[in-house]
């Protein structure tokens, strides 16, 4: 069943509050907002927050290899993501576990500002992929993994653009990183697709990109 037309409704830029802090690697972008609604009429003015950033939009990207047997298995890097570490314990509406913030996840990476383009955003996987899992690939072997999608987008208007490629498992060198320190003592790990699902089922991959991928992945054989 095709879903219905969406509302004919825009959003009327009433002011830009300027932020008071400094510029960092977020921004925080307050807006006074008005909804116009289908008829032309608007609504009362409202206030949202939103943040920002100049490398705006990420790509995802699942390295796989057949075995001798047939059977795909994909690669996982770890990761350490602050926000989740930092979880004050007075939200928690269930009990966390104690590696809170240490997450499993496919390669991934931010889009630099001359990678704003079709070939661009393959450049942009390719980059990350040698970086974080330590395969270097042609841009062009990189495939698109269905439609990009917004992962927070009433937080954030990053886009994420999603790709798979094969890899050799022979000529995997130990990944170089970008010399961030959160990048440092991760494990790259290779894992049958059918148990990364099966991980992802239990919660053990929490990663929602990580498991966007891995399903459209699987979807495709």
């Amino acid at each position: 069943m095709p879903l219905p037309p969406l509302p004919r409704l825009a959003l009327r830029l009433v002011e830009a509050v300027a932020s008071r802090d400094e510029p960092g690697f977020l921004s925080l972008q307050r807006r006074v907002l008005r909804v116009e609604m289908e008829d032309g009429s608007l609504s009362e003015p409202f206030v949202y927050d939103a943040v920002g950033r100049e490398r705006l939009d990420a790509v995802v990207i699942v390295p796989h290899f057949r075995d001798a047997a047939g059977q795909v298995h994909v690669y996982l890097r770890s990761a350490l993501r602050p926000p989740v570490e930092a979880r004050p314990r007075a939200v928690w509406p269930v009990p966390e576990r104690e590696t809170l913030g240490a997450m499993w996840e496919v390669p991934a990476g931010l889009v630099e500002v001359d990678e704003r383009s079709p070939e661009g955003l393959r450049r942009c996987a390719a980059r990350e992929l040698h970086e974080e899992a330590g395969f270097a690939v042609d841009p062009q072997a990189v495939g698109e993994l269905g439609p990009s999608s917004f992962p927070a987008p009433g937080v954030m208007g990053e886009r994420h653009f999603f790709f798979h490629v094969e890899v050799d498992p022979a000529r995997q060198i130990e990944p170089p990183e970008d010399g961030s320190p959160l990048e440092r003592g991760a494990k790259v790990v290779a894992v049958p697709l059918v148990e990364a699902l099966e991980l992802v089922r239990r919660g053990e991959i929490e990663d929602a990109k990580t498991e966007l991928a891995l399903r459209r992945l699987a979807e495709i054989g």
